[in-house]
C-alpha cells in the first residue's frame, strides 16, 4: 500500500467536499442572473450573489473562505471533483456544477474559471437548497436558521460529518475574518453573534452510500464513526486455529492487559475503497484501527481494546492506536486538506483522552518514524507534507490537554518552522512548498555532501538522511552556512545507513556526527531531556523495540549523546528502557547503557 507518486503543482481546496446524493433542485429565474464579468470584484460578487440569491452574504463569504481561502484555485477541481471557492462539485454523487450553470445560464467552464460566477453559483445552490427544505418553500428568516442548509450542501457521507461541516462554518462567522485573495483584493468578514438552530438540520438525510461491508450503527467506539468492524471469525489472530497472514489482527483488552501509548499516523496510498479491499481481506496480514477519508468521514475497522498489524512492529502494534489517512505521502500536499486534519485531530484527542496519551511527536507518532524491528526497511508514511505543528496544535484544541512539559537544556533544538504551521496555498491549502524534511550534511556547510541514503536520491519520502518536524535532537556545535544560504547548520549524532551499499551490505545503522541544515527561524532551543550512550566495549548496541534479546538494529559510540521522549518499563518486567531519537525514527537502549545529562537552563 505504499505505491508511490509523481509530483503535480495543483493543491486541494481548503475543506474537501463532503460528498453526498441529495437531488437539488434549480434556481429559477432569470433576468437578475445575467452573466458577471470576469474582472468583477470578489466584494461585488458576495454582494451581487446575496442580493438575487437571498442568501445571507456573511455565509457567502465563510463559505468561500472555508472552502478555497477566497481562491478559484486556478480552475482546477479538487479531487472529488470540487471547483471555485464554493466548491461546486461534479463528481458520481453529485453535481451542482451542471446545477449552477442552468441556474445561472453560464457555460460550466465559466464557474470554474470566474472566481465572480463560482460564488454567484454557489448561491444558487443554496438557495435551492433552502427553498427544497422548507415546508412553506421559503427563505430562512434568520442566519442561524441557514445551519441545515449549509448540512446539506456539506454532502457529506454521514451526518455526524455535516454537522461537523456547518458547525466550522458557523464557526468562521461568529469569529469574523480579514483576508485578501490571489490577486491581492481584501475581503472581510466581521464577527457576528449567531445563535445556530440546529433543529433544521433534523430531518435531513447523509448519503447511502456506505462502502461494501460497512454500516452506520452503535457499534464503534468513537462516536459517529462508520462501522467496518472487521468479523472476528474471519480476521482475529487470538482464537487458534487461526494463522497469520490468514488472519489480520488481535484481540485484546487493552488497556488492562495492554497500555495504549501511542496514536500512530499513516497514508493508505490508495483510495477509500481501495484501503477497505485490503484491510477487509483476511489473507492481506494487515489491519487499521480507523481510516479518515478526504471528506473527513471517519471509519473504524478494528476496536480500540484490540490491536490491528499496522506498523511492522509487533511491540508498537501492541500499544498503539492505528489511524489511516486516504492520499499519498510523495504527494500530501494534494491530499491533507482541512477537512482530514480537522477530523483527524478530533479522533487523536478522542484517543489522547481516553488512553492519557502524552501531547506529543515523542507519542503521536508518523509511521515512518517507527522504528523496524529487526534488519530491514519500515514505511514512510504520512510523508514530508504532513504538518505536525498545524496537526498537534488542532489536537490540542479538540482535547483541551496541555501539551507535554520538557525541561530545559540550551543544547537542544525542535523543528518547528513555518512551512509546517499552516498550508502556504493562496487558497488555504498545501503547496509543495510545505515539505518539511530537512537533510544532513557530512561537512558544516550545504555545499558538503549529503549523508549516505539508503535509496533513490529521487525519492522524497526517503527517510534515511534527513528529519521531520516536532522531533527534538541535541546539538554539539552550530554555524550559519558558509554557502550563504541563511540556514543554520547545527552538529548532530544520527544513525545512518552507511552500509547499505557496503560489499557485503548491511542494514545495520552506525551513528555518526553529521550537520543538520535548518531554515532561519525554524528551530526552537532549549527544550528536552538529553542522555549519553555508554557501552564498556566502546559501541552501544541500539534496538528497535524495548524488549529483552531483540535484535540489534543499529550501534552508536560511546560518549554520544541523543535525546530522550520517555522512558518504558519492558512489559512483564522491572527492566528500564530509554526511547532515543536515532535518526528519522525512533529507537531503544537500556538505562544500563544511559547517563542522563545534566539539564542546563535555556540561555545559559
Amino acid at each position: 500500500m505504499r505505491r508511490q507518486k509523481s509530483l503535480v503543482s495543483f493543491a486541494l481546496p481548503m475543506l474537501a467536499a463532503l460528498l453526498s446524493a441529495l437531488v437539488l433542485t434549480g434556481f429559477s429565474g432569470g433576468a437578475a442572473r445575467a452573466n458577471v464579468s470576469t474582472t468583477t470584484s470578489l466584494n461585488t460578487a458576495f454582494t451581487q450573489a446575496s442580493q438575487e440569491s437571498g442568501v445571507p452574504i456573511s455565509i457567502l463569504k465563510a463559505l468561500c473562505y472555508m472552502e478555497g481561502r477566497l481562491s478559484n484555485h486556478g480552475g482546477h477541481p479538487s479531487l472529488d471533483g470540487g471547483y471555485g471557492c464554493m466548491h461546486l462539485i461534479q463528481n458520481e454523487r453529485g453535481d451542482t456544477l451542471t446545477q449552477a450553470a442552468k441556474a445561472l445560464h453560464v457555460d460550466p467552464q465559466q464557474l470554474k474559471s470566474d472566481s465572480a460566477t463560482n460564488i454567484r453559483g454557489g448561491a444558487a445552490v443554496l438557495h435551492d437548497e433552502a427553498i427544497q427544505l422548507s415546508p412553506s418553500h421559503t427563505l430562512p428568516g434568520n442566519l442561524g436558521d441557514w445551519y441545515g442548509t449549509l448540512v446539506a450542501y456539506s454532502h457529506a457521507t454521514t451526518h455526524s460529518t455535516a454537522l461537523m461541516y456547518a458547525d466550522a462554518l458557523f464557526k468562521i462567522v461568529q469569529n469574523g475574518f480579514s483576508a485578501p485573495n490571489e490577486t491581492g483584493e481584501v475581503v472581510t468578514l466581521a464577527p457576528e453573534s449567531v445563535k445556530v438552530n440546529k433543529a433544521t438540520a433534523s430531518n435531513i438525510k447523509a448519503a447511502t452510500t456506505i462502502p461494501s461491508g460497512c454500516q452506520v450503527d452503535a457499534n464503534v467506539d468513537y462516536p459517529g464513526a462508520v462501522d467496518c468492524i472487521l468479523d472476528p471469525n474471519a480476521y482475529d489472530c487470538t482464537p487458534p486455529p487461526a494463522v497469520y497472514p490468514y488472519c489480520t489482527y488481535e484481540s485484546a483488552n487493552r488497556p488492562t492487559d495492554l497500555s495504549v501509548n501511542y496514536v500512530v499516523i499513516h497514508d493508505t496510498e490508495t483510495s477509500l475503497q481501495g484501503a477497505l479491499n485490503v484491510f477487509q481481506s483476511h489473507t492481506s496480514g494487515v489491519s487499521i484501527n480507523y481510516i479518515v477519508d478526504t471528506d473527513g468521514t471517519v471509519y473504524e475497522l478494528v476496536h480500540d481494546k484490540d490491536f490491528a498489524y499496522h506498523v511492522g512492529n509487533y511491540w508498537y502494534n501492541q500499544h498503539s492506536v492505528g489511524i489511516e489517512h486516504v492520499g499519498y505521502d510523495a504527494t500530501g500536499f494534494l491530499w491533507y486538506n482541512a477537512a482530514q486534519y480537522l477530523a483527524s485531530a478530533k479522533l487523536t484527542a478522542y484517543l489522547v483522552n481516553k488512553y492519557n496519551i502524552p501531547l506529543d511527536h515523542d507519542h503521536i507518532v508518523s509511521h515512518g518514524t517507527v522504528p523496524s524491528p529487526s534488519l530491514s526497511t519500515n514505511h514512510v508514511d504520512p510523508g514530508p507534507y504532513w504538518l505536525w505543528t498545524y496537526y498537534l496544535n488542532l489536537v490540542q484544541q479538540e482535547s483541551g490537554a496541555p501539551f507535554t512539559a520538557k525541561s530545559k537544556d540550551s543544547h537542544i533544538i525542535t523543528l518547528k518552522p513555518s512551512t509546517d504551521k499552516k498550508p502556504l496555498g493562496k487558497n488555504g491549502t498545501e503547496t509543495p512548498a510545505n515539505f518539511n524534511f530537512f537533510y544532513l550534511y557530512t561537512g558544516p556547510s550545504t555545499q558538503s555532501a549529503r549523508i549516505p541514503q539508503l535509496g533513490d536520491p529521487t525519492d522524497v519520502t526517503d527517510e534515511t538522511n534527513n528529519v521531520e518536524t516536532n522531533i527534538s535532537y541535541y546539538y554539539l556545535a552550530k554555524v550559519k552556512d558558509p554557502a550563504g544560504t541563511g540556514d543554520t547548520l547545527y552538529e548532530i549524532w544520527y544513525g545512518e545507513s552507511d552500509q547499505a551499499h557496503s560489499t557485503p551490505s548491511s542494514l545495520l545503522q552506525s551513528a555518526h556526527l553529521a550537520w543538520l541544515a535548518v531554515p532561519p527561524g525554524a528551530a526552537v532551543e532549549g527544550q528536552g531531556t538529553a542522555v549519553t550512550l555508554n557501552d564498556p566495549s566502546g559501541t552501544v548496541p541500539i534496538y528497535g523495540r524495548p524488549v529483552t534479546g531483540t535484535t540489534v538494529i543499529a550501534t552508536a559510540p560511546s560518549n554520544a549523546v541523543f535525546v530522550s521522549g520517555y522512558t518504558y518499563v519492558e512489559d512483564g518486567t522491572t527492566n528500564l528502557w530509554y526511547e532515543i531519537n536515532y535518526n528519522h525514527r525512533q529507537a531503544w537502549v537500556p538505562a544500563s547503557a544511559i547517563t542522563p545529562v545534566q539539564s542546563i537552563k535555556a540561555g545559559k
